[in-house]
């Protein structure tokens, strides 16, 4: 077979050129300590990575999702334990203005020790998050949820909604409670119902305590009742029960529920009980009223002003009996909502956790898809540059051999 000048040219360049080509390839690779730089390197390994690559992107926006989330719901967890300790202050306070020795002016002196801890408990209500934004508005991007109005009284300009942050594929976590389920709509007395005794009873009578000791009669009686009931006293502390129609509350035999009430006793039908002390007069009431809801500024308000009315030790007993309950499912649900907020945050901070795990294998895995072994590829590199100069050697030789040269 005839092989001509220009071929043994043609393929010693060809030959040059693919070595150069590699140990260039080769060269980029030490450099930049990846195996693939251009998807032609190896298109597969360049599908992985564009596919572990959109993980981790997907894993690092989830992760900023929760720090965000937990920096909101740990403001709002703090928030929460000032306005308990806020409540407890209050508490404190009715409870001592129940105290009948004091005088006038240390009642008035407690209602302006409460006036404070209402304006206080209004900045609480506004408080905002890192950015800005209120954290008891619901999903409204109003700066101060809770306004007061020209007479002083508190209303709610949020919304019921609550912001949601997605931690997850699928996964999203509530960032805020709407301050209208944690200030406003609070169940009102006991949670089930409220007693109270009459505006004109001439007695001394003073409701204490008050549960649903036996919660399928209540439910019962009160779905039939509508949940109302009056009960009034005769001479010598006797009692009868109606309901809301007037008509006398019966007992399982059919017969009207009543007894003879005695001072630091209590009252029980239907599945309520209500403790009670001091003396009824002839013609005093206690009324049961279920369902209805006040928020806790209300409630302070009813507290001031009881404090401020110079009314009896009785009158003013009861008032804040009452509002003692209100304050106290107001207390409730501050706490329930903090439990809450608690189990969101360790829900964030497992998924956190794992996305930290994942991230470190998905890295791992991009690495072994993307990086190069540096110390195979310098062993190469001088394997193929010793290659490329032997291939340069050769043809220097090469180029030479001529018909010409023979013949000289």
């Amino acid at each position: 077979m005839r092989l001509s000048t220009s071929w043994m040219y043609q393929q010693s360049t060809s030959t040059m050129l693919s070595q150069q080509a590699t140990l260039a390839a080769t060269q980029n690779q030490v450099s930049t300590g990846k195996r693939i730089n251009v998807a032609s390197d190896d298109p597969a390994g360049a599908g992985q990575m564009v596919s572990l690559g959109h993980i981790l992107a997907a894993n690092g926006q989830y992760s900023s999702n929760i720090d965000s989330a937990n920096t909101r719901l740990s403001t709002e967890q703090t928030t929460l334990s000032s306005v308990g300790n806020l409540l407890d202050s209050a508490r404190s306070t009715a409870l001592q203005g129940i105290n009948g020795v004091l005088s006038s002016s240390d009642r008035a002196g407690m209602a302006t020790q409460l006036s404070q801890l209402r304006e206080q408990l209004v900045q609480m209500a506004n408080t905002s998050d890192s950015n800005g934004n209120a954290l008891f508005a619901g999903t409204s991007t109003t700066a101060a949820p809770f306004v007061q109005g020209a007479g002083g009284s508190v209303s709610y300009a949020g919304n019921d909604s609550v912001l949601m942050a997605a931690v997850g594929p699928g996964l999203k976590v509530p960032t805020s409670d709407a301050g209208s389920a944690v200030f406003m709509n609070i169940p009102a007395g006991n949670g089930s119902f409220t007693a109270s005794a009459g505006i004109a009873n001439t007695g001394t009578l003073v409701v204490g305590e008050n549960t649903v000791s036996d919660p399928v009669a209540w439910n019962a009686a009160s779905a039939a009742s509508g949940g109302g009931y009056a009960i009034s006293f005769g001479a010598n502390g006797s009692w009868t029960a109606a309901d809301a129609n007037g008509n006398p509350v019966l007992d399982g035999s059919g017969n009207p529920v009543g007894g003879t009430y005695q001072d630091g006793g209590s009252i029980s039908f239907n599945g309520l009980s209500i403790s009670m002390s001091g003396t009824p007069a002839a013609g005093d009431t206690v009324n049961v009223k279920s369902g209805g809801t006040q928020d806790i500024f209300a409630t302070l308000d009813n507290m001031i002003a009881a404090l401020r009315s110079n009314g009896s030790s009785t009158d003013l007993s009861n008032s804040l009996n009452r509002q003692i309950e209100s304050l106290d499912q107001t207390q409730s649900v501050v706490t329930s909502t903090s439990v809450s907020i608690g189990g969101r945050i360790n829900t964030i901070n497992q998924q956190q956790a794992a996305y930290q795990d994942l991230g470190v294998t998905y890295k791992d895995t991009l690495s072994g898809v993307r990086d190069v072994d540096v110390y195979t590829a310098i062993s190469n590199l001088s394997s193929q540059s010793a290659a490329l100069q032997a291939s340069q050697q050769v043809f220097a030789q090469v180029k030479s051999m001529t018909l010409f040269n023979y013949i000289k």
